[in-house]
């Protein structure tokens, strides 16, 4: 991995430079390419349509990608539903099913009767998915009815396609999503959807950047398929989600590995012992009177054989919304 770092850099850097030429200057740097340049083989058309090629997939990101042709495998990944301190429901949509949709009712409807007040919806578990359809329905369940949720546009078929919210809301308080780096396509138009509309915030990492649609094109030679981007979702207020995926309000960076550490262990065991974390001892003025220091005591206990496993995007998430629940308490008269 070391050896591809300084490649990386090095096409970006390249990149922006490029970016700051005027047309007038790209044109005079490729003339003089063609001129000068000692070996000329570099600019026959086999060799500038390979770097065409090349420039096009960097710079279209997530939009374009050459991949292996292969068939498509569905990832199971399970919902799950529970509540936090009697205050927080927290919901893991897994992937995106008419049968989760119906779990994820039924989990809504058990938050209301226990008036709980806030949810937490965890779609870091859910794989990439282009059935904005269903992620409609989702958001429906949230948000108010009439409301106009996100439209999909189809250039080459010059239409667009309107998603509005023509249902009540199965849940009315405070919302807030949990997102990563592998948030694509409908899992990342939900959380942006809810929180252009619904001002419901977001908590993770900033996604993927694939809210589109998609169509797949096998190559002449069989190995490789190009997957390229052929319809692209639009939010409400015109704001931004394609290619340059969604901005949490609150970033948690966390290595990937730790993070499905975290998701593994709240799927078989519940997240609530995920998020809770002991508060460390501080000194404080009955310690100064008895002459003790707890800092100091607690560097010098033997270490435990390992730290207990934090969730720390969903700490973040619980934290939040309690801060929100506290807040809203003290502004009501």
């Amino acid at each position: 991995m070391r050896f591809f770092l300084p490649l990386l850099f090095a096409a970006s850097t390249v990149m922006a430079q490029v970016e700051t030429l005027s047309d007038a200057e790209v044109k005079q740097t490729l003339d003089a390419l063609r001129t000068h340049y000692v070996q000329r083989s570099a600019f026959d058309e086999a060799a500038l349509n390979r770097a065409t090629l090349q420039g096009l997939l960097l710079q279209l990101g997530g939009g374009a990608a050459l991949r292996a042709t292969e068939a498509a495998a569905e990832i199971d990944s399970p919902f799950r539903s529970e509540i936090l301190d009697e205050k927080i429901g927290y919901v893991r949509f897994g992937a995106l099913t008419k049968e989760h949709l119906a779990a994820f009712d039924a989990a809504l409807g058990n938050f209301n009767a226990k008036k709980i007040p806030s949810l937490i919806l965890d779609l870091r578990a859910t794989p990439a998915n282009s059935d904005f359809d269903l992620a409609a329905e989702i958001i429906k369940r949230l948000i108010p009815k009439g409301k106009m949720l996100f439209a999909i546009n189809r250039p080459s078929a010059k239409q667009e396609q309107l998603f509005t919210s023509d249902r009540d809301p199965l849940f009315q308080g405070v919302v807030v999503t949990l997102v990563n780096r592998e948030t694509a396509g409908a899992p990342e138009v939900i959380a942006a959807v809810l929180r252009a509309v619904d001002n419901a915030l977001v908590v993770g990492q900033r996604t993927a950047g694939q809210a589109a649609e998609y169509l797949e094109i096998p190559l002449a030679g069989g190995g490789k398929t190009l997957r390229v981007a052929v319809a692209e979702v639009k939010l409400p207020q015109d704001f931004p989600l394609f290619p340059g995926g969604l901005t949490p309000d609150i970033s948690v960076q966390v290595t990937a590995r730790e993070e499905a550490e975290a998701l593994k262990a709240g799927l078989e065991k519940g997240v609530a012992g995920l998020v809770y974390e002991t508060e460390r001892p501080r000194m404080n003025e009955a310690a100064l009177v008895a002459g003790i220091n707890p800092e100091i005591d607690a560097e010098t206990e033997p270490p435990r054989e390992k730290d207990p496993l934090i969730d720390t995007a969903l700490q973040r998430a619980v934290d939040l919304v309690t801060t929100i629940r506290i807040l809203g308490s003290k502004a009501t008269p």
